[in-house]
């Protein structure tokens, strides 16, 4: 698989598996298809960006001709899907968004790479697709239960993925992951939020009583394991990957504020938001077999993650202007409020 196209290619994850292909394999070509929405920023791409082997394409999985075209032209060989609206609380204010890239996008580029033969199609997803367990680990044969706007649409991008195999023989391969973490991941999320926020002294907003139990994986093991099933995967099966590292949000926050020595006070309970899951966990059994395993522990990878924040200020404080600030009051600021109330 020499010629891919990653789509959502200018996002966290996407940005981070990019510059790890391109580490890792001398021969390979890559197109990086992103709408370059709110979270999609190519100045996570700039140690790639001229590369030769390496190109960039602003446009929207949802236009089925512009999928066409780029395949054919490109004589791609495997698409590796992370363009996806992800964030909950966002899905919770907006959940169009998330219908119409995360499942009729899904659709329109799962019919491109019919129409031109892709050889391999890699559909990023989530744990959260399983749904909350109070105990034992989810494996790949247990049944979806969204919980969120977000998990449902990511749900039903994964069953389209799954009948495109079904009854086109289309060549997809799920891959349901637990919560990522490091460095380019946009500071609206858990990690980056709290890093970025105790480094400007601000709250750090925690959702009710911070029992909320995740499992988590740092962003560089995801990337291996992509890789692996790209290589290795067997077209239709779905693959589970776990860090292994499970962990309640109050205490990540405690280690953050900690590793940035911080007071523990910035930590302030706010109202939970609605449907929020308890706990996931992953069975990564299957991934394993085929080779694969995290390095990098919670506690390595939050301090590598705390480290990149502090030496890349000017990266994330870009994010942190107008547009962030009205989204950031709109979603915590009664709860802060109430907090302080």
């Amino acid at each position: 698989m020499k010629r891919l196209l990653i789509t959502g290619g200018a996002g966290f994850i996407g940005s981070n598996f990019i510059q790890y292909m391109l580490k890792t394999y001398p021969e390979i070509q890559i197109v990086n298809l992103d709408k370059l929405t709110y979270a999609g920023n190519l100045d996570n791409l700039k140690a790639v960006q001229r590369d030769s082997r390496y190109s960039f394409f602003q446009g929207d999985i949802a236009d089925r001709q512009l999928m066409v075209d780029l395949l054919s032209h490109k004589e791609i060989d495997a698409i590796i899907n992370f363009a996806a609206e992800t964030h909950v609380d966002r899905s919770i204010g907006r959940p169009d968004d998330f219908l119409k890239t995360d499942i009729f996008g899904t659709f329109a580029l799962l019919e491109a790479a019919r129409q031109c033969e892709v050889k391999r199609y890699i559909q990023i997803s989530t744990d959260e697709v399983y749904g909350s367990i109070l105990e034992g680990r989810t494996d790949e044969q247990c049944p979806l239960n969204p919980s969120s706007p977000y998990s449902a649409s990511k749900g039903g991008g994964d069953l389209l993925c799954r009948a495109y195999h079904v009854t086109y023989g289309l060549p997809t391969i799920i891959t349901r992951c637990a919560n990522n973490f490091g460095p380019y991941q946009y500071p609206e999320k858990f990690i980056p939020l709290f890093i970025t926020n105790a480094m400007e002294n601000e709250p750090l907003p925690l959702y009710g009583n911070g029992e909320q139990m995740r499992e988590w994986l740092y962003v560089d093991d995801h990337c291996r394991a992509i890789d692996l099933v790209l290589q290795k995967g067997q077209p239709g099966e779905v693959y589970n990957i776990g860090g292994y590292c499970e962990e309640k949000n109050r205490v990540v926050a405690e280690k953050i504020v900690n590793l940035l020595k911080k007071p523990v006070e910035l930590i302030t309970p706010i109202a939970d938001r609605p449907g929020h899951d308890v706990r996931y966990a992953l069975d990564s059994g299957k991934i394993k077999a085929l080779g694969w395993q995290p390095f990098v522990s919670l506690d390595e990878g939050l301090a590598k993650t705390v480290a990149w924040y502090k030496k890349n200020k000017e990266w994330w404080k870009k994010l942190k202007g107008e547009d962030f600030k009205n989204y950031y009051k709109n979603q915590y600021g009664k709860r802060l409020a109430q907090a302080k109330g």
